[in-house]
């Protein structure tokens, strides 16, 4: 089973380099933010409380980003394997066989990029402490102190985040008869199971009810930063969940978004009626859009609200100010992956099918078209509902620091995050199917 597992992923290179990607980059990230948790045990004073800050909270949320996109991405990969399932489970192979070799080949995939990570974490995590300290957030005779135990705890979180994706996408992909997974694989679709929608709408409501505490209670303590505190987060939860629910927005709002494309002509029309069918497949390029967007958005107009509005004299406005960017950009850079990461999956599945449409007479600028196309309408969506969930981080935060519901600067950046995402989004579709199919 194992030499099995070894030899079948030669033939998925692209989603392999997807899984292995994402779990590298999840450990280098949390495994960089743990050492510095870990450090905070050799300070003391304020010294220790700004590297448990920098730690554990930010990279707590971090943590929540990068296991869910692991998850996603892992998920993502698995599912699209459910025709390859149903034919090994008509030659013979039983449930038990076909889940042992998903779990292998991605047991394999992760172990050595969670490794991997782990060792350039320890790395990472001695710069960024440097980058604190050159900061002046911690004084020089604060040392790293910083060993194995923080970057292998990172390792193994991620790993068992993907383990436990794996398992839940094997198992999926397993239940029922040969000839049933055959179908439901062609048709690409099926039902969002009931404890996803279960976690997507606590998460949401948690983080509607966190805005709703910033107006009506923190909004009035004296602390300045009381309603950062609570309504500092509503956006990225607000975000993650309905990321969570992505296959569902895309059915519900493809149509829709795709009869503005649809007058793009039949590329256009084709790229429509591709996303609404493919939903569960570009679902794992909506989510981290409509993360980023809404964690970008949410954050850029907090540090901004925060900016004009703080009481002079505050000694601690620089080190929130450093943290909430440091959370911006570390969201952002890892999303931004992911959405490339995600198309590169998501077209390296659908390669024989683009392939096909040449062989009907497409040229390959309208097989290019019509994917950009299809980038297009997810960006839209992410960027749209991305929007929104980052209202319940701006409004609150604007109404307790005496603006009003609508800020009164600042509303440039809301543009200038959109046009990168969409750039971004659009960007990561064209160079995939050029690499993988245009220029075969």
């Amino acid at each position: 089973m194992n030499a099995l597992a070894l030899r079948s992923l030669r033939h998925r290179p692209f989603a392999a380099t997807a899984t292995f990607l994402a779990v590298l980059l999840g450990t280098v990230l949390i495994g960089s933010f743990a050492t510095l948790a870990e450090s905070s045990s050799a300070a003391s004073g304020t010294d220790a409380d700004t590297l448990v800050i920098l730690g554990a909270v930010v990279g707590g949320w971090g943590s929540m980003i990068v296991l869910f996109s692991v998850a996603s991405t892992v998920g993502v990969t698995t599912h699209q394997r459910a025709g390859e399932i149903g034919l090994l489970r008509t030659v013979g192979a039983t449930p038990r066989q076909a889940r042992r070799l998903v779990v292998r080949e991605t047991a394999a995939v992760t172990t050595l990029a969670a490794l991997l990570g782990a060792l350039v974490a320890s790395v990472t995590g001695h710069a960024l402490f440097d980058l604190v300290r050159s900061g002046g957030l911690v004084s020089d005779a604060t040392v790293y102190d910083a060993g194995p135990a923080s970057v292998g705890a990172a390792a193994v979180l991620v790993l068992v985040a993907a383990g436990l994706a794996t398992w839940v996408a094997a198992r999926r992909a397993t239940r029922g008869p040969a000839g049933v997974l055959l179908r439901e694989a062609a048709a690409e679709q099926g039902r969002m199971r009931w404890w996803r929608v279960l976690a997507a709408v606590v998460v949401v409501a948690y983080g509607i009810a966190m805005a709703v505490i910033t107006v009506a209670v923190t909004a009035h303590d004296d602390d300045p930063y009381a309603a950062m505190s609570t309504s500092g987060s509503s956006s990225i939860l607000v975000g993650v969940g309905l990321a969570v629910l992505a296959p569902v927005l895309l059915r519900w709002f493809a149509t829709p978004a795709g009869l503005l494309v649809g007058r793009a002509g039949a590329s256009g029309h084709l790229a429509s009626y591709n996303t609404a069918r493919r939903a569960h497949l570009l679902a794992g390029v909506l989510a981290p859009v409509l993360v980023l967007t809404s964690a970008a958005v949410g954050t850029l107009l907090l540090v901004d609200i925060d900016a004009r509005t703080l009481p002079a004299g505050n000694p601690d406005s620089d080190t929130i100010t450093l943290l909430n960017n440091v959370v911006v950009g570390m969201l952002s850079l890892f999303a931004a992956i992911m959405v490339v990461n995600a198309f590169v999956a998501a077209i390296a599945h659908r390669r024989d099918e683009l392939q096909r449409l040449r062989l009907i007479g497409a040229t390959p600028r309208q097989v290019e078209r019509s994917v950009v196309a299809e980038a297009a309408i997810v960006a839209a969506i992410g960027v749209v509902l991305g929007t929104l969930a980052a209202l319940t981080t701006v409004v609150p935060f604007a109404i307790a620091r005496h603006e009003g519901a609508v800020p009164d600067g600042g509303l440039w950046l809301v543009p200038a995050v959109v046009a990168g995402v969409v750039a971004l989004t659009l960007g990561a579709a064209r160079t995939s199917v050029r690499a993988q199919v245009v220029g075969r």
